[in-house]
């Protein structure tokens, strides 16, 4: 791939670094830097290639009558694969009513077929269970359907029907790194699929959405499957939604003294009778589907009782609010070698050539070579079109530019973004700023006045918003990401004597931040920069330089501050931009 920009200039002022030298390369005029690098991600599977294994997939999952995940222990005598989900009772629903539904196809180790539900949070991203993701190889078994509430269905002909759904390859796969098989604890998951589909999204809860889990609130569970707690082939063909309200803390742990952890996971529904015909009840675990309550993902149906209609077992989720900060870790990862560590660019001061440095969790790797860079002042990743692509937020001769690739024309494309802010004095991209779950960019102007641009999740702005005066008094202001673990953005802003404050974010878009808490010290550092979480912990960490050309990893630790620093290598002096 490569990416061309606009020509270059001579004058280098390091906004995006914390620091300001003078470059010695330009361009000569009409020349422009060309960015190569290998393909972000794996090819997408051919629409043949999906069919065929979602095809595969029914045909085995329709003699199998191996159950999931019953209750905490049974789990660890499966080999970890997953199979239909499952609902006793309730009605046949609509795809309009769920359009975020998603039908989850996979195969395991022996070939064995099985199915899963899941729901989509971002065009690219589907939540699930962990066991319907700890140790399958999506990338080669499985297909992920949206955009009906049909399942498959094999023609006289032997030929298969999708009813219209869009079939997605997942080319990465990330389960909870807590997640026990043997404690069902942490049983949440993520795939990123090969390409967007264009269905509305679910929102998550965040630890804030406290009032989403009171007793007794109506919730709904979605799924497609077994109607019977006997039968194994009784699945529904039509998608079916089931009561689900809130059950107490109190009354799960009663239900199930040596299986529910407190806060982790949640239970919901009324109470199985003892009978299929008189409950209404998930059952086997509904393999990942999603427990909405108030229109947003609350719970990720994990576990319940081998009888799926004993009495009063109810079925028991994973608590979506409590994982919500590393599963939006997994919808903002997008990163150049498609992983689920956040990267660096780094430019070369000898040469202007812009590297892309890939994490390896301890370290980085110097990976791709991104052409000449000389003239520009500004380099942030981010995702502003949310197509799990890479995308670069520049700034030349005062004008920033949103570069992408098309993967459609296999091309870099660049949107102006604004003309004049030359003399801005920061400009990020820390993620969803004002609640609605899109990326938003923030700029601080030569005056000191910050303002959000709010994103529309195609790489355009809506009407700016002016969030206060009084910015111009840091050197630095960063921010990418959720340091705190409620789900929101957070920045970081360092004044003249090198203390750092957090501004957490509030999701509330005409009052962005919490008032500003003393955090670190920074004052030896020439260059923080916060790509997200670099160490794959769920936290998004910060990278800082320090006078001796050293690179360190502080790693967030979920409540604004930092764990221990991580030595990241020497020689870093070398490097005039960093983003």
């Amino acid at each position: 791939m490569t990416l061309a920009l606009p020509a270059a200039a001579a004058v280098v002022a390091l906004v995006g670094a914390g620091i300001a030298v003078t470059g010695s390369d330009s361009a000569q005029a009409g020349e422009g830097p060309r960015i190569g690098m290998d393909a972000q991600k794996l090819a997408e599977p051919s629409q043949q290639e999906l069919r065929k294994r979602a095809a595969k997939a029914m045909e085995s999952d329709s003699t199998s009558e191996r159950s999931l995940v019953k209750q905490p222990d049974a789990a660890a005598s499966d080999s970890g694969s997953a199979p239909s989900a499952r609902i006793i009772g309730g009605s046949e629903t609509t795809i309009s009513a769920a359009p975020w539904m998603a039908q989850l196809h996979f195969a395991d180790s022996t070939g064995a077929g099985y199915f899963c539900g899941g729901a989509v949070i971002a065009p690219t991203k589907v939540v699930t269970a962990a066991h319907c993701v700890k140790g399958i190889k999506w990338y080669e078994t499985g297909t992920v359907i949206v955009g009906t509430d049909q399942l498959p269905t094999e023609n006289a002909d032997g030929s298969w029907d999708f009813h219209g759904g869009q079939l997605r390859g997942a080319y990465r796969q990330w389960n909870h790194p807590s997640y026990s098989p043997y404690t069902l604890d942490a049983d949440v998951a993520v795939l990123t699929l090969t390409s967007p589909v264009s269905v509305r999204t679910l929102p998550l809860a965040q630890p804030t959405d406290g009032a989403l889990y009171q007793a007794g609130l109506d919730g709904k569970v979605y799924g497609w499957g077994r109607t019977s707690s006997t039968e194994p082939n009784s699945s529904s063909q039509t998608l079916k939604v089931a009561d689900a309200d809130i059950v107490s803390d109190t009354n799960c742990a009663a239900a199930y003294p040596d299986g529910f952890i407190k806060g982790h996971m949640l239970c919901a529904g009324a109470p199985p009778t003892g009978s299929d015909a008189t409950s209404e009840t998930t059952c086997n675990g509904d393999s990942g589907g999603p427990l909405v309550v108030g229109g947003k993902l609350v719970g990720i149906v994990s576990w319940g009782d081998e009888n799926c209609s004993a009495a009063g077992k109810y079925g028991v989720y994973a608590k979506a609010s409590t994982y919500s900060a590393p599963i939006q870790a997994r919808v903002d990862d997008a990163n150049w070698n498609s992983d689920h560590s956040a990267d660096l660019l780094a430019r070369r001061a000898s040469d202007s050539t812009m590297f892309a440095w890939t994490s390896k969790v301890t370290s980085l790797s110097r990976t791709y070579n991104m052409g000449n860079w000389s003239g520009y002042t500004l380099a942030i990743q981010n995702d502003l079109d949310r197509d799990d692509f890479a995308d670069v937020l520049n700034r030349y001769n005062g004008d920033v530019y949103w570069s992408h690739w098309v993967p459609s024309v296999e091309e870099w494309q660049h949107k102006l973004v604004a003309k004049g802010w030359g003399k801005h004095k920061a400009i990020l991209a820390p993620g969803d700023v004002t609640g609605d779950e899109l990326p938003d960019m923030v700029a601080v102007d030569s005056a000191g006045t910050m303002r959000v641009y709010p994103g529309r999740g195609t790489g355009a702005f809506g009407t700016p918003i002016s969030v206060g005066t009084g910015w111009s008094k840091f050197t630095m202001i960063r921010g990418h990401g959720d340091f705190t673990n409620d789900g929101k953005a957070d920045i970081f802003a360092r004044g003249t004597d090198g203390k750092t404050y957090l501004y957490k974010g509030t999701g509330v878009a005409t009052k962005p931040w919490a008032a500003p808490v003393l955090v670190a010290s920074f004052g030896s550092m020439n260059a923080l920069v916060t790509t997200g979480d670099v160490n794959s912990d769920g936290v998004a960490d910060v990278l800082a330089r320090d006078t001796a050309g050293k690179l360190w990893l502080y790693p967030g630790n979920g409540r604004g501050g930092f764990l221990a620093r991580k030595d990241f290598g020497t020689g870093w002096q070398a490097y005039n931009l960093l983003g």
